[in-house]
């Protein structure tokens, strides 16, 4: 569960009155995928992020992360507002900028664990963002480091010569995970980081993460399309809906008093799960 964390900290993350779009031929014809996102991420923290396929979710995200500085073909832009990023100015980043948020900061991206490098080993994945930034890096800290989180996502030392397509989808987005924490990130953003796995590992790379999270003691956003999965992690939600944020807060103060008829809808689903919950005594 979220930690307790100090009032007078600075937030990790920022956003007043956030629009963010994807880019159009048609300057009169771009999609609005944020409109007018408020809120904070306190140090040592973890927020859900929820919300219906389509919402804003991984504009967010993505952006949050960096991704539209590198204006990088279809990454979102910032049309509007601000944001800062452990205390980077996302609307005014920097090359030099974006590397340094970048060494801080872990990014698991939507189906992270079917994007790791073919022809590298797993160990060569998880350490590639170390010799990617200093090729002349110490081969044994960096295979010390990579064993430790091989260790803590739950897999065995053995698959740290094996390749990707030697694994199961779970295992590789553990490895996905693995690679996000390398540099040991301050805050970590993870886009659905179960979309796709088996609904009976699905518990575990939450856990996972929430286990990592309270040992290292870093923040982190995780987006997720499943209720179940917010009360797992964390109790504090950001709920979206067409690109607009509507419930912000404790999970129980946003389902217990919505604001909205969407979040109305999702406490009544969720009051329906906890009750089948209890007839079935879980």
């Amino acid at each position: 569960m979220t930690s307790e964390i100090s009032s007078s900290a600075a937030p990790v993350i920022s956003a007043r009155d956030l629009s963010i779009r994807y880019p159009s031929r048609h300057p009169d014809d771009h999609e609005q995928a944020v409109n007018g996102a408020t809120f904070d991420l306190a140090p040592g923290e973890i927020l859900a992020l929820a919300g219906e396929t389509g919402s804003g979710k991984s504009a967010l995200a993505s952006t949050l992360a960096g991704e539209a500085a590198t204006k990088s073909r279809g990454a979102a832009i910032i049309r509007g507002g601000s944001v800062s990023v452990l205390g980077y100015d996302i609307r005014r980043l920097t090359k030099r900028d974006h590397d340094s948020l970048t060494l801080r900061l872990g990014y698991l991206p939507q189906n992270a664990g079917a994007m790791l490098a073919p022809r590298l080993t797993i160990g060569e994945n998880i350490a590639e963002p170390i010799f990617s930034r200093d090729r002349r890096f110490s081969q044994a800290i960096a295979g010390a480091a990579v064993a430790t989180l091989i260790d803590a996502v739950r897999l065995p030392m053995k698959i740290m010569n094996r390749y990707p397509h030697e694994l199961s989808r779970g295992q590789r987005q553990r490895v996905a995970i693995a690679k996000a924490l390398i540099l040991e990130p301050v805050l970590l953003i993870a886009d659905d980081p179960t979309a796709g796995i088996d609904v009976m590992v699905r518990g575990v790379i939450l856990d996972i993460i929430r286990e990592l999270q309270k040992d290292r003691f870093f923040s982190a956003l995780i987006v997720t399309t499943d209720l179940g999965e917010i009360e797992r992690i964390t109790d504090r939600v950001l709920i979206m809906q067409r690109g607009v944020i509507v419930g912000n807060g404790k999970v129980d103060d946003v389902f217990d008093r919505p604001s909205n008829p969407y979040v109305a809808g999702l406490a009544r689903a969720r009051r329906r799960t906890k009750g089948l919950e209890t007839a079935y005594g879980r």
